[in-house]
């Protein structure tokens, strides 16, 4: 009798830490003008207001970790992609874009023309539109950016809406945890690792 109800209570213990760990829903938007094949390297763009040094340090090793591991080199000089971050902590509204898959466009992608100043240039696919989509107010959400430093445009944005609490005592597994979601929607491998 008393080793069944030491089961049922273990059993219920790990059940319940199981609900109690979040899970963060990601979706992400991306540029059809990205020269995703084309880069290599990346850095990241200093903040100009005051962040708190932990986010930082936590966002910018996870990213560049999962970067990393996907060929991409981090550089300071003249890096191909720049990536930035926000966290969001009040109600926010976003707009997102119904797109293809980005895997799917990437590996159907590839039909270039030279433009009139001799630039290479991809050709527009049919369904290559941006449909917009209006998110439901959140309480918060981290968005990062990937950009194609040349042009300075945004290529690439990934989000998650989730509340961030900075005094929490597991913010930094959660943020962790919340970044490299969504960066695992950046689909895209170094030309130099395949």
């Amino acid at each position: 009798m008393k080793a069944t109800s030491t089961l049922w209570l273990l059993l219920f213990v790990l059940l319940t830490s199981c609900f109690s760990s979040k899970d963060y829903v990601t979706d992400y938007d991306y540029n059809y003008t990205g020269s995703f094949r084309k880069y290599k390297t990346f850095a990241f763009v200093r903040p100009t207001e005051m962040e708190n040094e932990t986010l930082v340090s936590v966002l910018n090793s996870t990213i560049g970790a999962r970067l990393g591991s996907q060929g991409f080199q981090e550089l300071d000089n003249k890096p191909d992609m720049l990536v930035s971050y926000k966290i969001f902590t009040d109600s926010v509204r976003y707009r997102g874009y119904v797109q293809p898959e980005f895997d799917y466009w990437l590996n159907r992608t590839g039909r270039t023309y030279r433009n009139d100043e001799g630039e290479i240039e991809r050709e527009q696919e049919k369904d290559e539109t941006y449909n917009m989509v209006k998110y439901a107010e959140n309480n918060g959400m981290l968005v990062i950016y990937v950009i194609d430093s040349r042009r300075g445009h945004t290529i690439w944005q990934g989000y998650t809406a989730a509340a961030f609490d900075l005094e929490s005592p597991t913010f930094e597994s959660d943020i962790t945890r919340a970044a490299y979601r969504v960066m695992n929607e950046f689909k895209i491998i170094n030309r130099m690792m395949q």
